[in-house]
């Protein structure tokens, strides 16, 4: 049961509000000055507080309040706490919301305003301990793989990509070929070097080909080598990518590019270990593991003919997808922070409406763009913090009005919409709870 705690020196509130509270099987606990509100807090397990603002007999000047809210956020930062407040002590309590303070509440209140906000608060506050329960939770198990494996260096805090990596290297050990898919510079090749590097053939070679970089009727040279004369204009022998990767791994990205021949000597060779270079007639046997990536759609090119079915459930015994950075926004900013740390110009930082702009952005060029993103910022920043402009990101819709050109018609009309709640009518106004509150103050809106 969700506990709210009232320190007020009048325990005639605390006594309404149990009653009002009751109704909504909401515990309350009650204290009649700071010191023993403390004291309670500090023993029991308190959701929320409403404190009142004065509690020495004629004083009227907030000033007890606003200690005690210091004395809680010093206490537990992260506890919300509502203000009691006659209206001479109004603009003490906004300075207070200001330093933090979830809202302000007047003296007679409104049991079905307060209630709301109480309520709203508690399932805050019950979603951000939920949350630091998951963040824990992730924390661990991140912790527990760079434990348990090696994972390459790779920059990651989104939930999402822990289970890619955790299946990469639950696969690693497997002697079974893996298809990792997933679009243009999202970290295929982090996966595949993180395949090589905790697989039974770590100390051997790690080989990468790229097939789309190549035009077709080069590919089956790459691969598989060639003797002189097998090609115009090969003019001396070419060890090919599976010579070269014997012991180890080959890595073959964009393996949708393969040209039909070049696939069917692939499908041999993971069924043989052997395949003849180009322009012999003798066979070379290799232990190769291999691990191919694609952003193509393969189970649409076998049915447009393009592409061997057969090959396609060989290189797919496990298929590791790695979504796009849009679908993973928790590694948004550690890989951003990971850019600058290592850039030429690393010891810039991100200031804080450049890190709302990374994480608002789509980034379909994924963790490519981003890294080209933060060194072009970091080039371009002035002094030794990075803001929003500096990123040049481009934007598909207009920023939310400013504060400032908010008028009283458009705060009035989002307040009747929200029955008062400021903070559901600054979340429609696209603005923060804090800045609502500036801006009714500026235009003398006063809460009833």
């Amino acid at each position: 049961m969700p506990t709210i705690l009232v320190i007020d020196d009048n325990p005639a509130v605390a006594t309404a509000l149990e009653v009002l509270f009751s109704m909504r099987k909401l515990r309350t606990l009650g204290a009649e000055s700071p010191a023993a509100g403390l004291a309670l807090l500090a023993r029991e397990r308190v959701d929320l507080v409403i404190q009142d603002m004065n509690f020495t007999a004629d004083t009227t000047s907030g000033e007890e309040g606003a200690r005690l809210f210091r004395a809680i956020r010093r206490a537990q930062p992260d506890m919300p706490v509502i203000l009691m407040t006659a209206w001479t002590q109004l603009e003490t309590a906004v300075e207070l919301v200001k330093a933090g303070a979830a809202d302000y509440v007047a003296k007679p209140w409104d049991n079905r305003k307060l209630l709301a906000t109480v309520g709203n608060l508690l399932e805050l506050s019950e979603t951000r301990r939920e949350l630091a329960r998951r963040r824990a939770g992730e924390s661990r198990r991140k912790r527990e793989l760079g434990e348990r494996y090696d994972l390459c260096g790779l920059v990651f805090a989104d939930p999402a990509m822990e289970q890619v990596v955790a299946l990469a290297c639950q696969v690693a050990r497997a002697d079974v070929p893996v298809l990792v898919s997933g679009p243009n510079g999202a970290g295929k090749e982090k996966i595949a070097e993180i395949v090589q590097a905790n697989s039974a053939v770590k100390a051997g070679p790690f080989v990468t080909l790229n097939c789309g970089a190549l035009p077709s009727e080069l590919i089956e040279a790459e691969l598989f080598g060639a003797e002189v004369g097998a090609y115009t204009g090969a003019t001396r022998a070419r060890e090919g990518k599976f010579e070269a990767a014997d012991g180890g791994t080959l890595f073959l990205d964009e393996i949708g590019n393969l040209s039909p021949g070049g696939q069917m000597k692939l499908l041999r060779v993971l069924e043989t270990g052997r395949f003849e270079p180009l322009g012999s007639n003798r066979e070379r046997q290799v232990a190769v593991r291999v691990v191919s990536a694609t952003n193509a759609d393969l189970s649409a090119m076998i049915r447009a003919g393009s592409f061997r079915e057969d090959l396609y459930y060989r290189l797919n015994t496990i298929e590791i997808r790695v979504p796009p950075l849009a679908e993973r926004t928790d590694d948004i900013l550690p890989l951003a922070e990971h850019f600058l740390a290592t850039s030429k110009d690393g010891g810039k930082r991100l200031a804080p409406d450049a890190r709302d702009a990374l994480r608002r952005y789509a980034w379909p060029g994924n963790v490519r763009e981003l890294r080209n993103a933060l060194q072009r910022a970091a080039l371009l920043a002035q002094g030794d913090e990075i803001a929003a402009a500096d990123l040049r990101l481009p934007s598909s819709a207009p920023p939310p009005a400013p504060p400032e050109e908010l008028d009283r018609a458009a705060i009035e009309i989002a307040l009747a919409r929200a029955e008062g709640v400021v903070a559901q009518a600054a979340a429609e106004l696209g603005l923060s709870r804090q800045a609502l509150y500036r801006r009714m103050e500026k235009l003398g809106i006063a809460r009833e």
